[in-house]
């Protein structure tokens, strides 16, 4: 294994990422270089091993000039979710104590809109690809990204160490949690990382592998596996955003080995015109990987049928407390089930009061044996994510057969899966609360036939009279849609919503969410509640 500074010199001029849509092209020798530059940026800054950089940006070249900046100089990286508005970027941005932010201009109107108030720890606003336009001088004060690095050397600063990175992992209980991980050992040149132990020879990681992401960089998943691509010298081909029939074209186009779903994108690409799956010659593609949401049995079958058996599923979370993979012929002999553990990682299945349960029954789902973790600033979520003996759940539900295969059963609690993007009820509903005619609501995921779940908040309200007739309940869901859209990512704020006269909520103020949701999922029982 190696990094950017050791291909740099051994295939300096080999790409180490492709854009598709803008074909912009970062070699080995450039990615160490443009590093290097902010590298040292961050040590001008006096920011050293353990402080905190928050990247708030869409899937662009200079990506990875920052991740390999951070992973060089014992930097923690929170990266942000591109699509998130200024009020929710600001408090991963404060929460993750970052010192530094870099945006780009393409994220000009959300970044612009952070308040500097909000975000104290904050020493320096650094935007790629030009300042944004004069407005509003109460935001942060931006610097152009490429004014700043240019005066710094393109060589490594002379205390490189690993760095890491610190993702959000949103809870049911609202706010998004970072996540906290022990710093990998080793040196930057040759780092062990859990990560990467698992990743290159479990998936065929080579010098010569071509890995399509059709993601956004921000997800832990597609950060983990690309940046491991750079680790043994080979191509990250990153599209700017998902499109079906852009994605078999680029599969074909730069001849991938690798790549990385969510079954959102495999259902998509299953309901193209027959002629336009035929065109595209895929032969080249020996790992097609997926995880982040449950995938349909017939969906899977579909894709195998028509892939070949390249389809590799696994489990896991941004904790990294344990995974479990399973390959296509593992998956056809025991369908719908996410695999069994890789070593040294067990699963557990355990009842409430955490006994451990036999094949076959469904409990909650745990590992032992993983990675170490803890939330950040949040010592209650992570001793509630834990049972004695080092066990620790993601919070879904499942069983194992005889066979040690793991089936999950369940969401996390009032979890909604939209397209393979977690969605957190609360957040939601917490802004709906703060609407003057809102009562009392309650946000759940119905089912959708292209992203698997949608948003559907149901809502009391204070005057029953304001949605009596349909003329006037559609104006009044308008204006909450609304409203939602001034405080959410347009991705959380709900595709509908229906009125009751009283939502279902019990003496002690808990409410029977799953009363309401399975209306709507035709079950008349669930382990959700």
């Amino acid at each position: 294994m190696g990094y950017p500074g050791t291909f740099a010199g051994e295939r300096g001029d080999h790409p180490a990422v492709i854009m598709t849509g803008s074909g912009d092209v970062r070699t080995y020798a450039e990615l160490d270089a443009e590093s290097n530059r902010l590298a040292r940026l961050l040590r001008a800054q006096g920011l050293v091993a353990g402080d905190h950089v928050a990247l708030f940006m869409e899937n662009q070249i200079r990506y990875y000039d920052v991740v390999w900046a951070a992973l060089r100089t014992g930097i923690q990286l929170t990266l942000i979710n591109s699509y998130l508005t200024a009020e929710e970027a600001a408090y991963i941005v404060d929460d993750c104590d970052a010192r530094l932010v870099i945006s780009s201009r393409a994220r000009a109107e959300a970044a612009t809109g952070i308040d500097p108030a909000t975000t104290p720890d904050v020493e320096r606003w650094l935007m790629i690809d030009g300042l944004p336009a004069a407005g509003d001088e109460s935001g942060p004060t931006w610097e152009s990204y490429e004014d700043a690095v240019a005066p710094h050397p393109p060589t490594a600063v002379d205390d490189e160490c690993p760095g890491g990175f610190m993702l959000y992992s949103s809870g049911t209980t609202g706010r998004p949690k970072g996540v906290v991980r022990p710093v990998p050992e080793g040196s930057v040149h040759e780092l062990d990382s859990r990560t990467e132990r698992f990743l290159i020879p479990y998936f065929g990681y080579a010098p010569d592998m071509v890995y399509l992401s059709p993601a956004p960089l921000y997800h832990a998943a597609p950060m983990a596996y690309g940046q491991a691509v750079h680790r043994v010298g080979g191509t990250v081909v990153v599209m700017e955003r998902f499109d079906a029939a852009a994605c078999l074209a680029a599969l074909d186009r730069y001849d991938a080995t690798h790549s990385q779903f969510v079954p959102t994108m495999f259902v998509r690409m299953l309901k193209l015109a027959a002629d336009e799956r035929a065109h595209h010659d895929l032969s080249s593609l020996r790992y097609a990987i997926h995880a982040a949401a449950p995938c349909p049995v017939p969906v899977k079958r579909d894709m195998i049928e028509w892939w070949g058996p390249v389809l590799y599923e696994y489990y896991a979370g941004s904790e990294g407390n344990g995974a479990t993979v399973i390959d296509s012929e593992e998956w056809l002999a025991h369908p719908g089930s996410v695999g069994r553990p890789r070593p040294p990682a067990a699963v557990h299945i355990c009842d409430d009061d955490g006994n451990e349960l036999p094949a076959g029954e469904t409990g909650g789902v745990y590992f032992s044996g993983g990675g170490a973790y803890h939330y950040h600033k949040a010592p209650e979520k992570t001793a509630a994510a834990a049972l004695p003996g080092g066990r620790t759940t993601l919070g879904d539900i499942g069983y194992v057969d005889d066979d040690g295969y793991l089936y999950l059963t369940d969401r996390k609690a009032n979890m909604i899966i939209a397209g393979g993007v977690n969605i957190y009820p609360q957040e939601i509903e917490s802004v709906l609360i703060g609407h003057p005619a809102v009562a009392d609501v309650a946000v759940f995921g119905v089912p959708d036939p292209d992203l698997g779940e949608q948003v559907k908040a149901v809502i009391q309200l204070l005057d029953p009279a304001g949605a009596d007739d349909e003329t006037a309940a559609t104006t009044l869901a308008a204006e909450l849609l609304a409203y939602c859209g001034e405080h959410l990512a347009r991705y959380k704020v709900p595709r509908s919503i229906d009125f009751e006269a009283d939502l279902p909520r019990l003496p002690t103020g808990k409410l029977y969410k799953r009363l309401l949701r399975d209306r709507y999922w035709g079950r008349t029982t669930s382990t959700i509640v």
